[in-house]
């Protein structure tokens, strides 16, 4: 590059690649080590460690990698980035605060393997050692799939949001005791929907089998997946009812259930529910006019 382009280009050129890089790693929970020339040092787990370090690592140099690719065509000469990385033991110690430095440097194999590791790597790519490939994991393989398969096609554009819902998943497993309040509310919220589901279905059927109301619930609610007007009124009763009914429930019980379900479920929650949007509006407005 610089035997292409002046002086002043080539420091635009690695000041528009360091701020990229920069907003990579941060964006992950990485931290900038050093920037010299065209390199770049960055480390993961320290001074934060995650329990999903290699897979942020990994996904910071993706990032990078695509706001590089993306480069393409802008720019005389566009920066190809090889990215090496490395897992295992370092030393932690102080240094001088120099420009582009951090105070601390680490010390340790790891370092010179992910220097060997960039060295060997092809021009926009990420390769890792087997240390960080283990500790990926299957989660991080799915997100691989992803991007594969997600390109063209309905059904590959539906294998993708699956994998897509299964990496989500994952992710917030990890962090139980973040989400843990979400996952609760959201099993109570089901928990008492199909609960209300059953008692008006014992209100007109002698005794709804619960596998049957299971399987016929959550088939009438995939059938209406995507965001409906009025939270699917008229679709919802419909194929709730013929999922129902296709379980062995009669279909008029099925219909009437149904129908008094979604006056618990929808109608009688809008009336509140309108009044507080008007109190809430109220309140906004008033704090936008005291501000």
């Amino acid at each position: 590059m610089a035997e292409e382009l002046d002086a002043e280009e080539v420091s635009d050129a690695l000041r528009s690649y360091h701020d990229q890089a920069r907003t990579a790693v941060q964006s992950f929970g990485g931290r900038i080590a050093q920037l010299l020339g065209d390199g770049v040092l960055a480390y993961f787990g320290y001074p934060v460690a995650h329990e999903d370090d290699a897979e942020r690592a990994v996904q910071a140099g993706l990032e990078l990698i695509r706001k590089l690719r993306e480069d393409v065509g802008r720019r005389r000469r566009p920066i190809a980035a090889r990215i090496g990385m490395a897992a295992g033991p370092v030393v932690m110690r102080e240094m001088e605060k120099l420009e582009g430095w951090n105070s601390e440097s680490a010390v340790g194999l790891t370092i010179n393997l992910a220097a060997r590791i960039q060295g060997e790597a092809d021009a926009h790519s990420v390769v890792v050692d087997s240390s960080v490939q283990r500790s990926l994991g299957a989660a991080f393989a799915m997100m691989a799939r992803r991007q594969r398969v997600g390109a063209e096609g309905r059904w590959r554009a539906i294998l993708g949001h699956g994998l897509d819902a299964v990496q989500m998943l994952k992710q917030l497993a990890s962090q139980g005791a973040v989400h843990g309040g979400a996952f609760l509310g959201t099993t109570l919220y089901w928990v008492g929907d199909v609960g209300c589901l059953w008692a008006c279905l014992r209100a007109f059927h002698d005794s709804p089998d619960i596998a049957a109301l299971i399987i016929g619930y959550a088939t009438g609610y995939a059938l209406t997946r995507r965001t409906l007007p009025l939270g699917g009124a008229g679709s919802v009763e419909v194929l709730v009812s013929f999922a129902l009914a296709w379980t062995g429930i009669p279909l008029a019980k099925a219909v009437l259930a149904v129908c008094a379900y979604r006056i618990f479920n929808l109608w009688l929650p809008l009336l509140p529910a309108a009044i507080g949007l008007r109190h809430l509006k109220r309140w906004r407005d008033l704090a936008a006019g005291a501000s």
